[in-house]
């Protein structure tokens, strides 16, 4: 039966405000992915014998290190391992606290008050406002970025304040352009380092300003590292933990997804200040009764292998290597992130004699459409794209054939920047 049919009946007047209220599923815009989605059908429905070159895609492209699957299949078999875990088993918690010294050199995680497991970071970003926001409270994000705790805040009855992240400040925020009014109501701050979409790397001194800001404030910084352990060129994965004072105003959260190739398993863990950790605990024991114990055992045997990681870096090293050259050589100002599997580059302003683009989007657009490329676009600190280095390709020569044939496909054009 289709939805129009019950937007008729009682059921619409009873959604929440949150989500819409009375007018939930009535609103006719069209978002940004599901219009890349349908960008991508039309592109594929017009040119059905060209490839499609996906570089927008946000995951790995490859499966877990099969020593990981294989201790999860050992693990899956144990009867002991079937049960609810609840707020996560001991194992998984020593492995993450070894894992933060070893990987990032930050000293004095209790495993036991300081650190638990979740399933995947995202669910701890949804969790964190109902630890802290009260209807009027405010939460700082960076923009262009990940929504999802600011999402949640509003649920609460909370505010959003957005701080642009800018070429010009390295794509860092600027604390110092944060209002006092804003500060002084704000409940937390949300930071993203290497960041998605930009792929910049904060610094250990930016970090030390965070501390600064978040005391004087009285703050509680939430850092979300999906990508820390993912550097290129010498950089060395930086934890905001490794900060003296990080531990006093804020948590860590860490997820296996993209520096384990694990996406789908679903697995992370929060990290620092024991009181936050404390709350978010019960929060999330009334939220959910743990990820599968076999899971966590596969995963504290990954937390023991960063060379894993170190591996998959490489891998991402090379390509980004290779898409900057390709986009410099056409004409963009691409720089190799430190950090990260994207690549955040400017949009051109138009084609030479021919099609203006007033925005990343519509540069995006006619990649997908007329060139088959597929990016996703950032209009929220200028006109921006996404590139990210997880195509698909099997071996360092099928990646320089699917980099060749997107620089081929962008040189029958000459783009004005």
């Amino acid at each position: 039966m289709s939805v129009e049919k019950y937007q008729s009946t009682y059921i619409q007047e009873q959604f929440a405000a949150r989500i819409g209220g009375a007018e939930y599923g009535k609103d006719t815009n069209i978002y940004k992915f599901e219009k890349i989605k349908r960008a991508k059908a039309a592109a594929r429905k017009a040119f059905p014998d060209v490839e499609l070159i996906d570089m927008g895609v946000g995951e790995p492209d490859e499966m877990a290190d099969a020593g990981i699957v294989a201790k999860l299949a050992e693990e899956a078999t144990k009867p002991e391992n079937r049960g609810y875990a609840d707020n996560g088993i001991p194992e998984f918690k020593a492995a993450a606290a070894r894992y933060l010294k070893e990987v990032f050199h930050v000293d004095g995680i209790d495993a036991d008050t300081e650190v638990l497991h979740t399933i995947g970071a995202k669910p701890a970003l949804a969790m964190l406002p109902a630890v802290f926001i009260n209807p009027g409270d405010i939460a700082i994000l960076t923009v262009p970025g990940y929504p999802v705790l600011g999402t949640h805040t509003k649920y609460y009855g909370g505010e959003v304040y957005n701080v642009k992240l800018t070429q010009v400040n390295n794509f860092l925020p600027d604390l110092d352009a944060i209002p006092e009014t804003i500060a002084r109501r704000a409940k937390l701050l949300y930071l993203n380092y290497p960041n998605n979409p930009t792929g910049a790397a904060a610094t250990p001194e930016f970090f030390a300003k965070v501390v600064e800001w978040a005391k004087k404030y009285n703050v509680v910084v939430v850092h979300d590292a999906p990508y820390a352990a993912l550097t290129y060129d010498g950089a060395k994965p930086l934890s905001f933990l490794s900060v003296p004072g990080a531990k006093d105003v804020g948590v860590e959260l860490h997820s296996l997804s993209k520096s384990y190739n694990m996406t789908g398993w679903r697995i992370g863990f929060i990290a620092g200040n024991p009181l936050i950790v404390k709350a978010f605990g019960d929060v999330k024991d009334n939220s959910d009764s743990g990820q599968f114990i076999a899971i966590q055992k596969a995963a504290a045997y990954g937390l023991a292998h960063p060379e894993i990681t170190e591996a998959i870096s490489e891998k991402y090293s090379r390509r980004h290597n290779l898409l900057v050259a390709a986009l410099n050589e056409i004409g963009f100002k691409a720089e190799k992130p430190k950090g990260s599997f994207f690549l955040y580059v400017q949009a051109p302003r138009g084609i030479q004699g021919g099609q203006r683009f007033a925005s990343g989007e519509e540069f995006s657009q006619y990649l997908i459409r007329e060139k088959l490329i597929s990016t996703v676009p950032w209009d929220d600190a200028g006109p921006f794209v996404r590139f990210s280095v997880t195509f698909i390709a099997k071996g360092e020569a099928e990646e320089r054939r699917v980099i060749e044939e997107i620089k081929r496909r962008l040189t029958d054009v000459e783009f004005e920047f």
